[in-house]
């Protein structure tokens, strides 16, 4: 009797989908699908809240940019650390409760800005900062692999970029929450505080910590909602037979770093993920900050409306490359998305007028899915799929660019006294990525049995 068999169409005829054996499923359960892509835009909100912190922080705190920037070490040092112990969760366990982890990490962080608020403290909102990133950690380590495994596999990559393109929507809804109820009625922040000193100027800076906990209350009702919701949703294991085989036939984390460690073309797609993420965090991180040195007397709050504009263009920007990238090769679309991209982000640098900050916004355009193209197309490298789930951590912990770059950028910007200038930086990680893309094309083209992104 084949008790699997049975077992399959029991399944099948209760949920409509039936696990394979390499971890796909027959059909694609729609509502699943959809509660797993309605997570993708909560730490885009996440993120781009870090830029409205960053802001509030340098002036209630009297830092300098190297200071402000430890906001971004807190986010993705969290990412960093937190990525192999979520994939070995995730083994161990399932994807339901790596998710349902990540979301208690990120409801606790969010909770944590209530005592921040109090205790008014930069450390204190760092380490909030950083329990989020934990949460997050274990959401990006899972969602985008889970999002791929939820139907049939040969429209894994259709899926994933589905539900990346949700992820700019969350970017804005993060920074339109921030504009309206931090930077709302403060004006200019920096310029009403210039005026204050002693007494006086605590207590208006504590006022200000108090506007922070506004956009979380919000991200903490959908994030218990979520979970609630998670929890009583059945979701499919999405696992390969392989993984419930024999344990000598997993490897372990020595054995797979042993074999990650010798391919290269691994290696430079993490290392491709380390600058592309520390390249758009910097230049998210300090728009806001270019907008109010260029444009005299601007508001903190119409400065972050340069944010929407950022974010929208991203969006348009997945948007557009998807279609290209239907059309042409996946590594040639992004070579000239990163080309285009390298020259907005060199007339950032150089032209001396609020134009610098429109071609910030274009930079964002060519940011397009580039994330998720880097993730998937390094993890196309490793030929023995038993290593890919670590693999997949691996460059998840890459997005500690976003941890040491914006630090490198704010040192830049302190050293040479012009936060224009600061804006070499991220120029010098698009030439890398440029580069990474187009020595990505020039391989397919010469091994096109290989190319399986099309």
């Amino acid at each position: 009797m084949d008790i699997n068999g049975t077992e399959a169409k029991v399944v099948e005829e209760k949920h409509g989908w039936r696990q394979l054996a390499d971890g796909y499923l027959s059909k694609t359960p729609i509502f699943q699908f959809a509660l797993i892509s309605l997570i993708f835009p909560l730490w885009g909100a996440a993120a781009s809240l870090n830029d409205i912190l960053i802001t509030q922080c340098k002036t209630v705190f009297q830092l300098n940019d190297a200071a402000t920037a430890f906001v971004q070490s807190a986010f993705y040092g969290g990412y960093f650390l937190i990525a192999i112990p979520a994939s070995l969760v995730i083994k161990k366990q399932s994807y339901k409760f790596a998710i349902m982890t990540g979301l208690i990490f990120y409801i606790v962080g969010c909770g944590m800005f209530f005592p921040a608020s109090q205790v008014a403290t930069y450390t204190m909102f760092l380490a909030a900062i950083f329990a989020i990133a934990v949460g997050l950690s274990f959401l990006e380590t899972s969602c985008d692999t889970y999002s791929s495994m939820l139907g049939p596999k040969k429209y894994a990559n259709l899926r994933l970029n589905i539900s990346q393109t949700l992820v700019p929507l969350g970017d804005i809804a993060g920074i339109v929450l921030g504009k309206y109820l931090i930077f709302g009625a403060v004006g200019n922040l920096s310029e009403t505080m210039s005026h204050m000193h002693g007494a006086e100027r605590l207590a208006y800076g504590e006022k200000m910590l108090q506007l922070t906990l506004q956009p979380y209350k919000y991200i903490l009702v959908v994030l218990i909602a979520i979970l609630i919701l998670l929890a009583i949703t059945p979701m499919p294991k999405s696992k390969a037979v392989s993984e419930n085989a024999e344990k000598k036939d997993q490897p372990s984390l020595v054995e797979t770093f042993k074999y990650l460690s010798k391919n290269k073309r691994f290696k430079k797609g993490v290392m491709a993920q380390f600058f592309y993420v520390g390249m758009q965090t910097t230049v998210w991180s300090f728009t806001i900050r270019l907008a109010l040195n260029l444009g005299h007397n601007i508001t903190d709050s119409d400065a972050s409306t340069f944010m929407i504009y950022a974010y929208a263009a991203w969006f348009v920007g997945k948007v557009v490359a998807n279609f290209l990238m239907n059309k042409f090769s996946v590594t040639k679309v992004l070579t000239f998305y990163s080309l285009l991209g390298t020259v907005t982000l060199i007339l950032t640098t150089t032209i001396p007028n609020m134009t610098a900050v429109w071609m910030a916004i274009a930079t964002s355009f060519f940011f397009g899915p580039e994330w998720p193209t880097i993730y998937a197309h390094t993890l196309d490298t490793v030929e023995d799929k038993r290593f890919t789930e670590t693999a997949g951590a691996f460059v998840v912990m890459a997005i500690v660019g976003g941890a040491v770059l914006p630090a490198v950028q704010g040192l830049v910007s302190d050293l040479s006294g012009s936060m224009q200038f600061s804006f070499i930086v991220p120029v010098i990680c698009f030439i890398i990525v440029t580069i990474y893309f187009y020595t990505e094309y020039k391989y397919d083209v010469k091994h096109p049995e290989q190319v399986t992104e099309k």
